[in-house]
């Protein structure tokens, strides 16, 4: 495999939630004149999968390269099934359904899949006084948070939190959870797209879901729900390492860290395992291979871990957000 940086095709989805808030707020050139509700900025999910654009390796999907390279694409040692990690930008115009995500054990048990799907919310911009449902309330049993999905009372016995861009929210795989509306996220996930949710519609289109089919759905989430867990918005932990750059750690655990990063001159960058970089500021060039590139606004690039090393040269003021695998299961 030649170590290059990979831009790869745009999946995208069109859920009733969406709207234009990643063209108009981010500034996501190339998108089509519709509703979007998420761009799939690498993704290796059945269905959605990502296609190489650029270079010797142009028309392979991100499936292809982690099935034949997974030491030169993904890290040294690694072996999975599919590549691990989804990201997007999301636009939560409208509230997005209140649903789960399994976690592994989860997966493996009830879907027949490999993993869950764990995830992080990186909040690019959200409207004054915008919030999101994020876990159970303590104190309320099954039979309560049953009741209250099927009566659609979801502050009943879910815990709200005010959303504010900048914060980052750790969401685990069984997490019941919501956002929107008026919010635009990044987010980053185990790859997996199996999810239960409680709304009495669909969300790729609206249309009415029967009484029995509604109950189903929440049984299987129940199935699958951890009303244990928590969340809180944070912040961050910010570490300037010279002149030239800021980085911002937002998150980490056990399938990914998320960082977000203000570049303000050159900087060289050594990993040894695969980064996704992705642009929320202004167009900055980097160097690799041998080679100069640009990454453009709302733009996403794949670098492979046998690339081994960057150098940004970035203008002031811009901001960038970095995704990097911290460990590999």
């Amino acid at each position: 495999m030649k170590a290059c940086p990979l831009w790869l095709s745009l999946p995208m989805a069109y859920h009733i939630f969406g709207g234009d808030l990643i063209k108009t707020q981010l500034g996501k050139q190339g998108l089509p004149d519709k509703r979007i509700a998420e761009t799939w900025e690498v993704s290796d999910v059945d269905g959605m999968n990502a296609t190489v654009k650029n270079g010797d390796l142009a028309g392979k999907t991100l499936r292809e390269l982690t099935e034949r390279y997974p030491d030169e694409l993904v890290a040294p040692g690694w072996r999975g099934p599919h590549f691990p990690l989804l990201t997007k930008f999301i636009d939560a115009s409208s509230m997005l359904p209140v649903h789960l995500h399994a976690n592994d054990d989860a997966a493996q048990r009830l879907e027949q899949q490999p993993n869950g799907k764990t995830e992080a919310w990186h909040i690019l911009w959200a409207a004054p006084d915008t919030s999101c449902l994020a876990g159970i309330k303590p104190g309320v049993n099954s039979e309560q948070i049953r009741k209250a999905l099927l009566a659609e009372k979801y502050d009943d016995v879910m815990q709200r939190k005010a959303v504010r861009t900048g914060d980052t929210f750790y969401i685990p795989g069984g997490m019941l959870h919501s956002f929107g509306p008026h919010t635009l996220i990044y987010e980053i996930e185990q790859t997996s797209d199996i999810q239960q949710h409680a709304m009495p519609w669909k969300m790729e289109d609206g249309s009415k879901i029967s009484s029995s089919e509604r109950e189903k759905n929440i049984d299987a989430l129940m199935a699958e729900l951890r009303p244990e867990l928590t969340t809180e918005p944070h912040p961050g932990l910010t570490l300037t390492q010279n002149a030239d750059i800021t980085r911002l750690f937002c998150c980490a655990g056990p399938y990914f860290a998320l960082e977000r990063w203000r570049l303000q001159g050159r900087y060289t960058y050594p990993f040894t395992g695969v980064r996704i970089i992705s642009s929320i500021g202004e167009p900055v060039k980097f160097e690799a291979a041998g080679e100069s590139w640009t990454l453009a606004r709302a733009e996403t690039v794949l670098l492979p871990a046998a690339l081994g090393e960057v150098t940004f040269n970035g203008p002031g003021k811009s901001w960038w957000a970095m995704y990097p695998i911290c460990k590999i299961m």
